[in-house]
């Protein structure tokens, strides 16, 4: 017998919103948890950005109240960062900047000092000359020629130093012994003084010929013109301590230790009189060659009176060009009199 087949269909109740509350509420949750995340890495954002762009805003700040006559603000430099390394940099380049703003007003006050001079005595001998007296035009014709010439030597000598601080030099290899033997032949046309070398150095040095000549030369014609006449003049190199030393070492007067700190910038001297003529250059260039060198201009005493100037280089050394700016730490007297 067969039994009967049932079929039925199950029912059951289900609340919706009972059943997804769970569900819900962890999106809602989540939610949340996701906006105060992302709020909070907003603030975190801001707060950071911030402090990483603030050295810029100062930088901008700090561009904008640079002025020529306000060359002295400076940024802040704290940290390792790259932002802090541009700070340095920046304020590198306002030093050397500032540097060279005040180097070229000294320079600018001096060449305006030193020209008033030949202009108030053209000026003042025109005013008091009388046209009418042939002797009385003729000298003071010869007296503005001399003063118009050694301003042309001023400018001419600006020149050169402004060339000796620049990056006009051709670095090669240069002998000493042959360089020691040119300048003796040069300086034996100097006239009115006994020239003899003393010393020659061999080694071999990186610098620029022409110029380590010139210097050379300037030394002995500024001894030339400080020294009485028919007194011997030395001349020599040497090599010491891995640097090549080249001097001049005449029997004058000689420099007061006082006097040698100054003797090494423009316009300077050591005696107050002007009675030998020149522009006051001659040693600022020689300094400024030697600092394009790598090294210095000394002056020391001689032995029973007089002064040595020596050009200290150092051997086998290519040494970085000068940067612009710095005309006014150079060694040079101005042509003073005695």
């Amino acid at each position: 017998m067969a039994g009967d087949d049932h079929q039925g269909v199950y029912l059951r109740a289900v609340q919706l919103d009972a059943e997804l509350a769970p569900v819900t509420l962890s999106i809602i949750t989540y939610g949340i948890a996701a906006g105060i995340v992302l709020a909070a890495i907003g603030v975190v954002g801001w707060f950071v950005a911030g402090r990483l762009l603030s050295p810029l805003r100062q930088l901008r700040d700090t561009a904008d109240s640079i002025t020529l006559n306000e060359l002295g603000a400076r940024l802040p430099a704290q940290g390792n960062d790259d932002i802090t390394d541009l700070t340095r940099t920046v304020n590198s380049m306002l030093d050397r900047l500032e540097g060279s703003v005040d180097t070229q007003r000294q320079l600018l006050d001096d060449v305006r000092h030193e020209l008033k001079t030949p202009i108030t005595i053209v000026r003042g001998h025109l005013e008091l000359m009388n046209p009418g007296d042939p002797a009385d035009v003729r000298a003071t014709r010869e007296i503005g020629m001399a003063e118009l010439d050694r301003m042309t030597r001023l400018v001419d000598d600006i020149d050169l130093l402004a060339a000796a601080e620049d990056d006009q030099f051709s670095m090669s290899d240069v002998e000493v012994e042959a360089l020691t033997d040119r300048v003796s032949e040069l300086v034996s046309v100097i006239p009115g003084h006994d020239w003899s070398v003393q010393q020659v150095g061999s080694a071999r040095i990186s610098g620029d010929q022409d110029r380590l000549l010139q210097a050379w030369l300037q030394l002995a014609d500024n001894a030339a013109k400080y020294t009485p006449a028919d007194s011997p003049i030395e001349i020599g190199s040497t090599i010491v301590a891995g640097e090549a030393q080249l001097w001049v070492r005449d029997h004058g007067p000689g420099i007061p230790p006082a006097a040698r700190h100054r003797i090494f910038r423009r316009f300077d001297r050591a005696h107050g009189k002007r009675s030998i003529g020149g522009s006051g250059l001659g040693l600022a260039i020689v300094d400024a060659i030697t600092k394009a060198h790598g090294g210095r201009c000394t002056v020391t005493d001689t032995e029973g009176g007089g002064a040595t100037f020596t050009i200290h280089v150092p051997i086998g050394t290519t040494t970085a060009l000068p940067a612009p700016v710095r005309a006014g730490d150079v060694v040079l007297q101005r042509e003073a009199a005695e």
